[in-house]
C-alpha cells in the first residue's frame, strides 16, 4: 500500500478561488473584509508566517493592516492598539502572532481582542463556543485539518481518532472538532504511558507535537488517515519536515499530508475564511 496525498495546497487554491467572488460581493456592497495582523519583536518564523499571511489577503481582494512592534515594546501599548482595532469599521479581524515576549500575558492580549473580529479563534468566549458545537470561529489549523477530511469524503461518526499533542492552537481545538464529527477520541501528550499502544488503534492519527519525525510506521495503522500538523527545520542543510517520518508512514497509511505543502497552506486559507465569514457577518441586516 502506498498512501495517497492529501494535497493542502491545491485545495488551499481552490478555496481562494471561491474567496475571491465573496470578497468582492462584499466590497461593491461596501464591506470589503479587512484583517489587522500585529506582530511583536523579529522572530524570524514569525516574519514569515505574518508575510505570507499579508501576501495571501492581498491575493484575495482583503485589506490587509500589518503592525509591528519592537521587541521591548510595553504591552500596554499593544492593548491600547487592539482596542483601536476592535472599534475600526475597516477591521474585520485582528490577528496577534504569537510566540510573544516574556513581558506579554499572552491570555490578557487574546481576551483584549473583541470575540467578533477573533479569527483565530482563541478568546475564551469563542473557545467555549466550538466546546458546545456551535463556533463562531474555529482555529484555522484545525478547521483546515476538517476542510481536508471534508474534501477526501471521510466519515469521521465511529472512527477511532488519536491526536498527539493538547495546545490551544492545535491539540484541544481538533478534538473539539473531531468528538462533534462523532469521533472516539483519545488525546495524548509527552506524558503519555506507551504511545504506540495508542496511535496504532487510530484510523485518524493527527501528529501536533513538535518533534521531527517522531512517528514512525510502527506506530500507524495499516490504512490509517495521517495528519501531520508538525513543521520542524532539520538542522542539517535545514530541510523541512514533519513530526511523522513521511518516507516510510506512507507505506502504510491510507492518506497522508506532506509537509511541507499539506496543512499549513489550509491554515491560512482558513484565516481568510474565517476573516470573510466575519465581514459577511457584519454585512447581514
Amino acid at each position: 500500500m502506498t498512501a495517497a496525498i492529501l494535497d493542502g495546497k491545491a485545495l488551499a487554491e481552490e478555496l481562494r478561488a471561491t474567496f475571491k467572488a465573496r470578497v468582492a460581493a462584499l466590497t461593491a456592497q461596501g464591506q470589503r473584509p479587512g484583517l489587522a495582523v500585529i506582530l511583536v519583536g523579529e522572530d524570524t518564523a514569525s516574519e514569515v508566517y505574518v508575510r505570507n499571511k499579508v501576501n495571501a489577503c492581498e491575493a484575495a481582494g482583503i485589506f490587509s493592516q500589518k503592525i509591528t512592534y519592537p521587541a521591548d515594546v510595553a504591552p500596554g501599548t499593544v492593548l491600547l492598539k487592539i482596542a483601536e482595532l476592535n472599534f475600526d469599521p475597516a477591521i474585520h479581524g485582528i490577528l496577534v502572532q504569537l510566540p510573544l515576549p516574556r513581558q506579554f500575558d499572552e491570555k490578557a492580549v487574546l481576551a483584549a481582542i473583541a470575540p467578533e473580529k477573533d479569527v483565530d479563534g482563541f478568546h475564551a468566549e469563542n473557545v467555549g463556543a466550538l466546546a458546545q458545537g456551535a463556533p463562531r470561529f474555529i482555529p484555522c489549523t484545525p478547521y483546515g485539518v476538517m476542510k481536508m477530511l471534508a474534501a477526501h469524503n471521510i466519515n469521521l461518526a465511529g472512527k477511532e481518532a488519536v491526536v498527539i499533542g493538547r495546545s490551544n492552537i492545535v491539540g484541544k481545538p481538533m478534538t473539539l472538532l473531531l468528538i462533534n464529527a462523532g469521533a472516539t477520541v483519545t488525546v495524548c501528550n509527552s506524558k503519555t504511558r506507551d504511545l504506540a499502544l495508542h496511535t496504532r488503534r487510530a484510523d485518524i492519527l493527527v501528529a501536533a507535537l513538535g518533534k521531527p519525525r517522531f512517528i514512525t510506521a510502527d506506530m500507524v495503522k495499516p490504512g490509517a488517515v495521517v495528519i501531520d500538523v508538525g513543521i520542524n527545520r532539520l538542522p542539517e542543510g535545514g530541510k523541512l519536515c514533519g513530526d511523522v517520518d513521511f518516507e516510510n508512514v506512507k507505506a502504510i497509511a491510507s492518506l497522508i499530508t506532506p509537509v511541507p505543502g499539506g496543512v499549513g497552506p489550509m491554515t491560512v486559507a482558513m484565516l481568510l475564511a474565517n476573516t470573510i465569514e466575519s465581514a459577511e457577518r457584519k454585512n447581514q441586516p
